[in-house]
């Protein structure tokens, strides 16, 4: 009897759980076979989520936009970041850290008005094009003094080879091209989520939220290894938030909620995120990243990082743009 009452008791909750989700979320499925299968994964999920939970990391996994969705769906319907083959461009700029420079212990620039809200990629491999406004944003709000938000859509569908529209792209690349193009604001170029090589480009009527010739150069960071050092990384993240890119595509990164990871997550370089601040959490050193896969995932569309190891290949070749002195303050 006892027995029964337990597992009576265990399935209303896994029910409640499955409801809220569903409410939470807005989740519609096409007919029960489909409602079935997908309730079974978020089971499967949610029992993979209490098990990590059980081992005391520093960081909380939870029931997320993602819960419903196995790790190959996620992996393919939420990244997008091309690692080049080779770059055989010189480098136009490199940043080079003076003399005697302090680090400063804790820096984040959302606390500063030069970061956009968070952004909802979708179901498309546009990271690429969320990170690369993300740095024109923020870089031009420092450079201006007025904080804007550009067009995801119009790198999707404007910005050539090798970026792919949804197919995936290069955060370089896309900061190359919008020093010769003029940046459209979000406004009048909105993301629909979808599009690439055979979309057609839109940029001509709309509004002009950065001139061409205001970004004047892409500032690299990667070494003769192609990765960054940490003080190199954080003594750029004092000027501007920088373009990066992780390995996304673990388990831990599609059911965060909240600390900082820790966990090793390969260094196979997948998806183009903001680096945005770095600090010192229970004596964990950590970065600050801002993702692209709504407020609602993760801690308010964030997370945190070990800082010290490359974790997820966080080294791996961050970008930033530069702005030239012409730009008004």
């Amino acid at each position: 009897m006892v027995s029964a009452v337990h597992f009576t008791l265990l399935a209303s909750v896994s029910a409640s759980t499955w409801e809220d989700f569903k409410a939470e979320y807005g989740k519609y499925y096409n007919g029960e076979d489909e409602e079935t299968k997908r309730h079974a994964i978020f089971d499967a999920n949610v029992e993979f989520i209490n098990a990590e939970n059980a081992k005391g990391h520093s960081y909380t996994l939870g029931v997320g936009p993602f819960a419903d969705l196995t790790a190959e769906e996620f992996k393919a319907t939420r990244l997008g970041y091309t690692r080049p083959e080779s770059d055989g461009e010189p480098v136009m700029e490199t940043h080079s850290r003076l003399a005697g420079e302090q680090l400063e212990d804790r820096i984040d620039w959302t606390e500063k008005g030069v970061v956009t809200e968070v952004k909802d990629q979708g179901q498309c491999g546009s990271c690429w094009a969320f990170s690369t406004t993300g740095a024109l944003e923020s870089g031009y709000a420092l450079s201006s003094g007025n904080l804007v938000r550009l067009s995801e859509q119009q790198h999707v569908d404007c910005d050539g080879f090798p970026n792919l529209g949804c197919m995936g792209g290069q955060m370089k690349n896309a900061l190359k091209w919008a020093m010769t193009h003029d940046s459209c604001s979000e406004e009048s170029y909105p993301y629909t989520a979808s599009g690439g090589i055979l979309s057609s480009c839109k940029s001509s009527g709309c509004d002009v939220a950065m001139p061409a010739g205001t970004v004047t150069g892409v500032k690299s960071l990667a070494g003769l290894l192609g990765k960054a050092s940490d003080e190199d990384m954080m003594s750029a993240l004092a000027q501007q938030p920088l373009s990066i890119a992780i390995e996304a595509d673990q388990a831990i990164f599609q059911h965060y909620t909240g600390g900082v990871i820790t966990d090793s997550c390969g260094t196979n370089t997948d998806h183009g995120v903001l680096l945005v601040g770095y600090g010192t959490d229970a004596g964990v050193d950590y970065w600050k990243v801002k993702n692209s896969w709504g407020s609602s995932w993760g801690d308010n569309g964030f997370v945190r990082m070990t800082r010290g190891k490359n974790i997820c290949g966080i080294n791996s070749g961050p970008n930033a743009p530069l702005f030239g002195s012409s730009v008004s303050v």
